[in-house]
């Protein structure tokens, strides 16, 4: 192996952020190393931070300037964290995907939906099955997660070997999907581990984490001692969790009715790739309506207080002609995802008017997690003995802990958050370079960076209003008035008077006063007409709203 050739790793999304996971190895000369890409995900907007925004993914200018240079792209599971960009995406790297069956059934329809490239897709075989990819070869060993065919990479380099864990927890019995192999992982350490590059999502919670089989009793207890129809939401990709619930429902016995396009899309999936055991009978919206409200258990989708998703609309009043009413009980088998948590307490609210029960799984009763807890990360450590742990699908408190947990155990660590490239090829990973880690948003049909300006200017105009004036000149001179019209602003200010007309009027002073050479130019009219209504306005109502001045000039 040259001196002059470096494994390298870099996080474009999911280092310092729960969501958006998106990470390249390379391996070869600086800046001539060969590149995979794994998994390419997606985080969602929310109204302080992204209005209107449709979704958020990783900017990947600086892997579509090197594309020539990517070998491949490997999803490690069908989280939207992780596929959901693919399709967005992929068209600007044209690089071949491996991915499970499971995977790959959802991949194939998300590049379906954005103009094709199912013919890039490969299923992949689990562990020991490699896949050669430049100077890697890349082998997807079955972990449990709360979604089927789940896999952390074996990516062995000339390097060393990498485990890059994805998502993962330390479940014997999961339902639905493999169950955690402590062997098979001890088998796959056996060589030595160069580097685990790690999950940190649930690096703070203190117990060892629960398995999911866990949950069938105590559901069917409360869902048999609850009065009135029960609704339940979870995530609709943890297919196993959607599984639990409904045979706790037909215990309890409850007809049981899945409402929402996505966990019927998933229930779908989950059956014609054969990974979803005896799923309990169901029936349809309309079934649903006849069958006595204490006979009835609804599973829908919302979780995170989605506003189109069933959930929500049943807190508006009604969905596919079912309706939510008092002595109901309303069950959150989830956890609130951070910057969630305003939507889920709406919708809580709602139902609470209703006179609907709601029931949480935050106290860890009626939900558990799909990520491993701390000793469950220190085991793993200790399982593989790598020579260094990359932490890595967290915010920067779950990384920066992470770090510290592996350095307490004499092992090498470090917080690299996105755009910061790491060289692993030593003994202690260093940071190489840093990249721009920027995001991309979908806005309606189109994509915009997140440094273009158009969602601050939305911002903008949302806090303090928007103002146009028009503005028709000849030969320098106006004719007839300024002309106002305002958006989001009051109508009256503390003059009492109608602000457009107070807004107007400074206008015309404003031009009656301008020199000819002024209105002449339309750059310094329009400042200057800019400041004017902006002043005018902070005296009239205390905002200073943004402006617009149309200049039309005849002859």
């Amino acid at each position: 192996m040259s001196t002059s050739e470096r494994l390298i790793y870099l996080p474009l999304g999911g280092a310092g952020e729960i969501g958006m996971n998106t990470y390249v190895y390379g391996y070869g000369k600086k800046d001539k190393e060969r590149l995979i890409v794994v998994d390419l995900g997606i985080t969602f907007p929310d109204m302080d931070t992204t209005p209107g925004v449709d979704v958020i993914m990783a900017n990947i200018d600086w892997l579509v300037a090197r594309k020539d240079r990517i070998e491949a792209i490997f999803i490690t599971h069908a989280h939207e964290d992780h596929i959901g960009a693919l399709g967005h995406l992929w068209s600007g790297l044209r690089a071949p995907i491996h991915c499970r069956k499971f995977t790959a059934h959802h991949a194939a329809r998300k590049l379906g939906e954005h103009g094709g490239g199912e013919d890039a897709i490969s299923v992949a075989d689990p562990w020991p099955a490699q896949i050669k990819a430049g100077p890697f070869t890349v082998g997807f060993l079955p972990v449990s997660h709360s979604i089927p065919e789940s896999s952390a990479l074996v990516i062995d380099s000339p390097v060393g070997r990498v485990v890059h864990t994805g998502d993962f927890k330390l479940d014997e019995t999961p339902l639905v999907g493999e169950a955690w192999d402590a062997k098979l992982w001890g088998e796959v350490a056996g060589k030595g581990i160069h580097a685990l590059v790690c999950d940190s999502t649930n690096v703070f919670s203190p117990k060892p984490g629960r398995s999911e089989a866990s949950l069938v009793e105590p559901l069917t207890e409360m869902i048999s001692n609850a009065d009135g129809m029960v609704v339940a939401t979870t995530f609709a990709s943890n297919v196993a969790r959607v599984r639990t619930l409904a045979v706790a429902g037909a215990a309890a016995g409850r007809s049981v009715c899945l409402l929402g396009r996505s966990m019927e899309r998933m229930v779908e999936a989950s059956r014609a790739t054969e990974v979803l055991p005896d799923f309990p009978p169901t029936i349809d919206a309309e079934e649903a309506q006849d069958i006595p409200r204490g006979d009835l258990m609804l599973l829908v989708t919302g979780s995170q207080g989605e506003r189109r998703a069933a959930s929500a609309q049943l807190a508006r009043g009604k969905y596919r002609g079912l309706t939510v009413a008092d002595g109901d009980t309303f069950l959150f088998s989830s956890k609130i995802i951070p910057g969630n948590e305003r939507g889920v307490i709406r919708i809580v609210n709602a139902y609470s008017e209703m006179g609907v029960s709601v029931v949480d799984g935050e106290d860890g009763h009626y939900h558990v997690s799909g990520h491993a807890n701390r000793p469950d990360l220190l085991a793993v450590h200790d399982l593989m003995k790598p020579k260094m742990v990359i932490p890595m699908h967290g915010e920067h408190r779950h990384l920066r802990e992470h770090a510290m947990l592996a350095g307490e155990n004499g092992r090498a660590s470090i917080i690299a958050t996105n755009g910061m490239m790491l060289d692993l090829t030593g003994k202690k990973p260093k940071v190489a370079e840093h990249v721009e880690a920027a995001r991309t948003y979908r806005d309606g049909d189109v994509y915009i960076g997140e440094l273009d300006g158009v969602i601050r200017d939305r911002i903008r105009m949302a806090l303090n209003g928007h103002v146009m004036i028009s503005l028709i000149l000849e030969n320098n001179q106006m004719v007839g008035d300024a002309w106002c019209e305002t958006m989001g602003l009051p109508e009256t200010g503390t003059s009492n008077a109608p602000l457009v007309d107070v807004l107007e009027e400074d206008v015309n002073q404003l031009i009656g006063r301008a020199s000819k050479r002024s209105l002449a130019d339309d750059d310094k009219l329009d400042e200057a007409v800019r400041k004017a209504v902006r002043r005018s306005a902070n005296d009239e109502i205390g905002k200073k709203p943004e402006v617009t001045v149309v200049i039309s000039r005849l002859g």
